[in-house]
C-alpha cells in the first residue's frame, strides 16, 4: 500500500500513542463489538438541507447557535470547536442540489483513541468515541491521527480542550436518540444498530440501482465507521475525504509496534511524566497558597 506524507504522519502519531499502552490491540478488540453497536445511516438523496441537525446538535452540546444565513452553503464548511456537525451542499445537476452533514464518524477502531497516550479519547463499549478533558494533556495526536480530520482544538481558550461530536453518548445512555437524528424531518438520518443499517443501505442500493452509487461510505473506510452514507453524488463534492484506507489505522501501525524505535518507546512515558510533573507543581502551588492563607489568618 502506498502511503503519502500525510499518511506517514498519521501512522507515526498512532504508533507513538500506542507504543506504551498496546492501544492497537485494545482497538482491535473493540472493533468486533462496535460492528453491531449503534450507528446512523445518512441518505443524502433524502436530505433537504434544512440544517435542523446543526441547531439540535448546538443545543444539545451547549454550543453557539449555527448561522441562520443560507449563504453558509456558498462555501464548503468543516467542523470546528463550536460546530460539531455542519451541512454542506453540492449540485448533482443544474438545479438539483444535494446535502450531507459531516461530524465524527465514530470509527469501529478509532485512530484517535489509539494515538492518545493518556486514554483521553476512548471507544466506549456502547459505541461512541468519547473524550475526557480531565485526562487530556494537549498533545493533539488525536487530531493528527484522525483520517477524517474531525477533532478540533480550542486554541483561543485558557483551558483548551479537544472538541468533536461524541455521538450524544449521554443521551444514548438514557435511551434517547442522538439529537441530530431526532429532529431530522425528511428521514435522511436513521438511527439504529449498525449491522441492521448496513442491510437497509444495501437493500436501498440494490432495489434502486439507478438511484444510488453502489457504495456504502463508512462500511469499510478506516476499517468501518458507525456512521454510514449512501448517496447519488461523489461525497468528495460534499467535502468528505475519499482517500481513506480500508484497513484500520491502528492496524497500519501494528507492524511498527513489533520493533518500536527507542524514541517511540520512551516518548509516551516521557510525555506522561511531564504531565504528572505539571499537575504536581500545581498541587504544591495550591497547597502553599492555602497554607499561606491559614498562616495569615492564624
Amino acid at each position: 500500500m502506498k502511503i503519502g506524507r500525510r499518511g506517514f504522519f498519521k501512522i507515526a502519531a498512532v504508533t507513538v500513542g500506542a507504543a506504551g499502552a498496546s492501544a492497537a490491540t485494545a482497538a482491535a478488540a473493540a472493533h468486533g463489538a462496535a460492528e453491531d453497536g449503534p450507528g446512523v445511516l445518512v441518505d443524502t438523496t433524502l436530505c433537504v438541507g434544512c440544517r435542523a441537525c446543526e441547531a439540535a446538535c448546538a443545543e444539545a452540546n451547549h454550543l453557539a447557535p449555527p448561522p441562520e444565513d443560507a449563504n453558509v452553503f456558498d462555501e464548503k464548511r468543516d467542523t470546528h470547536e463550536q460546530a460539531f456537525t455542519v451541512v454542506n451542499r453540492t449540485e448533482k445537476a443544474p438545479g438539483v442540489e444535494r446535502f450531507a452533514k459531516k461530524q465524527c464518524m465514530h470509527c469501529l477502531a478509532p485512530a484517535c483513541a489509539s494515538a492518545c497516550p493518556v486514554k483521553a479519547m476512548t471507544k466506549s463499549p456502547e459505541g461512541p468515541v468519547v473524550y475526557n478533558p480531565n485526562r487530556c494533556m494537549g498533545c493533539r495526536y488525536c487530531m493528527i491521527a484522525c483520517p477524517f480530520d474531525v477533532p478540533k482544538y480550542e486554541y483561543g481558550s485558557n483551558a483548551p480542550r479537544v472538541r468533536k461530536c461524541n455521538f450524544c453518548a449521554e443521551r444514548q445512555a438514557k435511551g434517547l436518540k442522538p439529537a441530530c437524528t431526532e429532529v431530522c424531518p425528511s428521514g435522511a438520518l436513521t438511527f439504529g444498530k449498525r449491522s441492521e443499517l448496513l442491510e437497509v443501505a444495501k437493500t436501498r442500493i440494490y432495489t434502486n440501482p439507478d438511484r444510488y452509487l453502489h457504495h456504502v461510505y463508512g462500511e469499510r473506510e478506516a476499517g468501518g465507521t458507525s456512521w454510514l452514507y449512501i448517496t447519488d453524488v461523489d461525497l468528495e463534492q460534499l467535502a468528505f475525504r475519499t482517500d481513506v484506507p480500508e484497513r484500520p489505522i491502528p492496524d497500519l501501525a501494528s507492524g511498527a509496534l513489533s520493533v518500536p524505535p527507542f524514541v517511540m518507546t520512551l516518548w509516551p512515558p516521557l510525555l506522561m511524566g511531564i504531565y504528572a510533573f505539571s499537575n504536581r507543581r500545581e498541587e504544591i502551588k495550591d497547597a502553599e497558597s492555602a497554607q499561606g492563607k491559614e498562616d495569615h489568618h492564624g
